[in-house]
Formats: structure tokens, C-alpha cells, sequence
């Protein structure tokens, strides 16, 4: 694992062995990687690159751009700075570092069930506002968008779902929780975490254990709690990257990467002759769109967009005549070697519910079946289609 763009030196890569965990899946981590102060670019990506225990090469895959953030800013956040703050409903982590040494490091995490204070990794939580309220409502304004501090919210768990109690996020100085602060949260904050039923009682870790801690009130400033160093967070937005490819019943030798990644769709015309097309990266003449098990007439653009005919639905069904439900087929893109990477999109048909007016003073006989048939199969054909994004 390395930077991308940094000089390409060995010094630069580090080797990282995967572990297997309870759950089935492998981790590893890289935790003495860093960017060099010599480094100034403003954000990178970091590059893995995986290799089988015989030796042959998977691929390289791309993280999403990290942006560099030297040091925590100490001036009061505005939405000008929207780029270092907590966007309500983004992936954050928490972790806990002990008089600023490395090596006691813990990292909020959910393991087995239950909240842990992890040295080894970290879970990605939802910071998500409880009903849109503060603490004490009235007192201060909600900044639209973002987190601000005051503000009651609730850390979900992205892998289990699993979720804290509302609490209300403050703003530390100095190992004080400020009561009296309502800016937006920022990267690298320091920030205590009060249950919001039990005013005085902090988010806190003791060992591995994740308890709760009663602070005491600052006799100087009513404003201020004192807390102790196992209830003082900071916190950082984080990024997932999901790839997925299947060899299916080909025999790949060869890398998997780059890889495509698909991130919209938009359809163009209608009946016999609609056309998708397709946004993403890492496009290329050798990658063919499907529809299902169905190959569709594929055309590259660029790197970023393909354009593909869209199948009849007549392919996907002996019975479409007759159907009257929507028919969903799920979309991926394989390599001409058999390669298969499957994407969250899905095309979905759907038949337009409305009838021809009849004419007045015309006969209602009903059609012949050749011409029920054909007006079937227009309804599924015409420009009503629907995309969506599958969870």
C-alpha cells in the first residue's frame, strides 16, 4: 500500500498481511503510512495493490481523494469552510489518543456486538441530527446541512446498524466541554459526547471498555464541565470504497484492474429505439454493458460514459405479452475475457397503465389479438422507464 503520485519509491510502499475476523471477512491496516512534509500537495489517494499468496497480481484498486489536513483549525468554523466540516448524515470515526502518544490510540468500534475501544481498528458511524432539536431548543440556531455543536445526535453503526444513545456533541478546551458554543464541527476537533438524558454523564473509555463519565461542574465558568482524558474524542470524517468483480467461468490471468465503477444513469429516447447511458470511470473499449444475462449493444465515449441499447423487454420474459407488473434486471459491465463486475444499478420496465380514449359514437367491439398484442407490447416499449439505486 502506498500514496499515489509520490515519487513511486520502495520506501514509500508498505506490505500489509490480511488477518481473518469473526465475521468472515479479512483486515488489515497500514498505520505507519503517512505523507511527507515535503509533500504539498493538498489531497492524494491511496493505492492498494493485492497479490496472491502465490504471487500473482490481483490488481490495484483507488481510494476516494483524502484531503491533507496538517493541524486542527482553532478559528471558529462558517459554512465558507464547508469542506472541513461534519455534513449531517456523513461517515465519521472517533478515536481517543492519551497526552497525544501514538500508542495509546483507541478507536470507538463495534465488535461482537457491543462498544469497544479498539487499538487495532475502527468503525465508520453515521452522525445523523435526533428530530432536528438541540439541547435546549430556542437557544441556538441549526446550521443547515452541518453539525454543529449543541446539536442532539446519534452515531449508527454503518456495518450493524447498531446505534448510540441521542446525545448532545460539545466542543473541548483544555479538557473542558464548552456548554456555550454553537459553531459547525470541524476535522480533528476535539468534542466530548453527553447523553441527553442524563445531563452531567460523558461518552468515555476505560481500557477497552466503553462506559459512561460523570463530570463536574467549573466553579470559575457555569458554561464549562470538567472532564477526564477517556471522554475527550476527536473526530474525522471517513470514506468507504466497495470494489466487486467475478471471474464467473472464465479463467482470468491477468489483473483485474482498473476497474469499472458505474455512478449514473440516464436513459435517452424511447419505444424501439431507447439508449442508456452510462457515467462512471475507468471505461474502455474491451467492457460491454449487461442487462442481466442479456449482452446490449455497448458504444465507448470516453473513459466516463458509455452508451448502450437498451434490450426489448421481450428478452426477459416469454410472457410479456400478458405481464402488468414491472420487470427489474440488474446492470453490469463485463470485460470481453469474461471478467464480470457487478454494479447497485438496475433498469426497470414499466408498463404504462392508461387507455386509448374511444371515440365517440364508435363501436367498443373489442380488438383483434394482433392488434391487443401490439398496443401490449407499446405500453412496455414507449419512454416509460424508471432507474433506481438497489441498497
Amino acid at each position: 500500500m502506498g500514496l499515489d503520485s509520490s515519487g513511486v519509491a520502495q520506501a514509500d510502499n508498505f506490505k500489509v498481511t490480511f488477518e481473518d475476523q469473526p465475521d468472515a471477512r479479512m483486515f488489515a491496516s497500514a498505520k505507519s503510512l503517512f505523507i511527507s512534509d515535503t509533500d504539498k500537495r493538498k489531497h492524494f489517494r491511496l493505492v492498494l495493490k493485492l497479490f496472491l499468496g502465490s504471487g500473482q497480481e490481483i490488481g490495484s484498486f483507488h481510494s476516494k481523494l483524502i484531503k491533507v489536513i496538517s493541524k486542527p483549525s482553532q478559528k471558529r468554523q462558517s459554512m465558507k469552510n464547508a469542506d472541513l466540516c461534519i455534513s449531517v448524515g456523513s461517515k465519521v470515526a472517533l478515536f481517543n489518543r492519551l497526552r497525544s502518544q501514538t500508542v495509546s490510540t483507541r478507536y470507538l468500534a463495534v465488535e461482537q456486538g457491543a462498544f469497544v475501544a479498539s487499538a487495532r481498528q475502527w468503525t465508520a458511524f453515521t452522525v445523523t441530527l435526533v428530530e432536528d432539536q438541540h439541547a435546549d431548543p430556542g437557544e441556538f440556531p441549526v446550521c443547515e446541512g452541518f453539525i454543529c455543536y449543541g446539536c442532539v445526535i446519534q452515531l449508527i453503526c454503518t456495518d450493524s446498524g447498531m446505534a448510540l444513545p441521542p446525545m448532545v456533541i460539545r466542543k473541548v478546551n483544555k479538557q473542558h466541554a464548552i456548554l456555550d458554543v454553537d459553531e459547525p464541527v470541524s476535522q480533528l476537533h476535539k468534542c466530548a459526547f453527553q447523553f441527553k438524558d442524563n445531563s452531567q454523564m460523558y461518552l468515555c473509555l476505560s481500557n477497552e471498555r466503553i462506559i459512561q463519565y460523570q463530570a463536574s461542574s467549573c466553579l470559575s465558568e457555569k458554561s464549562r464541565e470538567m472532564l477526564n482524558d477517556g471522554s475527550c474524542w476527536t473526530i474525522i470524517g471517513t470514506e468507504a470504497v466497495e470494489y466487486t468483480f467475478c471471474e464467473g467461468l472464465a479463467c482470468i490471468q491477468g489483473s483485474v484492474s482498473p476497474i469499472p465503477v458505474i455512478t449514473g444513469l440516464e436513459v435517452n429516447g424511447g419505444g424501439h429505439v431507447a439508449t442508456l447511458e452510462v457515467h462512471g470511470e475507468n471505461f474502455g473499449p474491451h467492457l460491454k454493458v449487461w442487462f442481466g444475462n442479456v449482452e446490449a449493444e455497448t458504444l465507448l465515449r470516453s473513459p466516463k460514459s458509455m452508451l448502450c441499447v437498451v434490450p426489448d423487454v421481450s428478452v426477459f420474459s416469454g410472457e410479456w405479452r400478458w405481464l402488468r407488473h414491472p420487470i427489474t434486471v440488474p446492470l453490469s459491465v463485463i470485460r470481453l475475457d469474461g471478467l464480470i463486475y457487478r454494479s447497485t444499478f438496475s433498469f426497470t420496465y414499466t408498463p404504462e397503465q392508461n387507455t386509448l380514449p374511444l371515440a365517440r359514437g364508435a363501436p367498443r367491439n373489442a380488438p383483434d389479438s394482433d392488434t391487443l398484442l401490439d398496443s401490449i407490447h407499446q405500453e412496455f416499449t414507449r419512454a416509460n422507464f424508471h432507474l433506481f439505486m438497489q441498497s
